[in-house]
């Protein structure tokens, strides 16, 4: 009986020490990356891309997520933020493709096809980061995505070294947000390992700078 009560109390204490250790790191992302998200009329120019983080898509249409980040990205480069657009997003196989639906919705609104880039292996917002820094060779990035994920995405490009700041697309209440947050939460924790061990991402390849022709990436 005092093993298993030894092991009980062992237990617990695991179980308070990683509670604290979950919060305290979604503190510290939260608190780090707070000072460099923007009003959308106080973002400034000089970004060397527009990064929107893709979301799901219905068919050949965004949700209503992404339409939001869409929105927002286009009104940004329209208003002088940067010339450029970086859509990353998945398309890791043929029947799903974030990326594709991203550039039309832009290209539609009137931005040339030569300044929106497509990063289809944008499987993750870690991954999105490392292969903006990598492959297309960017170093300040104004980042686009509602607020619950904007602090992540903010901190782990500005870990993984992006002069990296941030505009919110909340447009609307969307459905389903307690999940998202508690998802949320655990992923920050994630992240914050990954910051730390720099795994590489899924894929690499060529350079594809994102001050050249947006048409590089197309693949349709």
């Amino acid at each position: 009986m005092k093993i298993i009560k030894k092991l009980i109390i062992a237990a617990v204490c695991v179980g308070i020490v990683g509670a604290a250790a979950v919060f305290g790191i979604n503190f510290h992302i939260k608190n780090s990356a707070e000072p460099y998200i923007y009003n959308i009329n106080k973002a400034g120019e000089g970004y060397d891309c527009v990064l929107v983080l893709g979301c799901g898509v219905w068919g050949e249409k965004p949700s209503h997520m992404l339409e939001d980040r869409l929105m927002v990205g286009i009104e940004l480069c329209k208003k002088g933020a940067s010339e450029k657009l970086l859509m990353s997003g998945d398309h890791g196989r043929d029947e799903y493709d974030e990326v594709n639906v991203m550039k039309k919705f832009a290209t539609d609104r009137g931005l040339a096809s030569e300044d929106v880039f497509m990063d289809h292996a944008g499987f993750s917002t870690y991954e999105s980061m490392y292969r903006a820094r990598d492959i297309f060779k960017a170093k300040k990035v104004l980042i686009v995505t509602q607020e619950y994920h904007l602090y992540r995405a903010i901190y782990v490009a500005r870990k993984l070294g992006l002069d990296a700041h941030g505009v919110t697309s909340d447009l609307r209440d969307y459905g389903g947000q307690d999940f998202r947050d508690i998802r949320e939460f655990l992923a920050r924790t994630k992240d914050f390992v990954y910051t730390i061990i720099q795994p590489e991402p899924t894929y690499l390849g060529e350079a594809i700078p994102v001050w050249g022709d947006g048409n590089a990436t197309n693949d349709k």
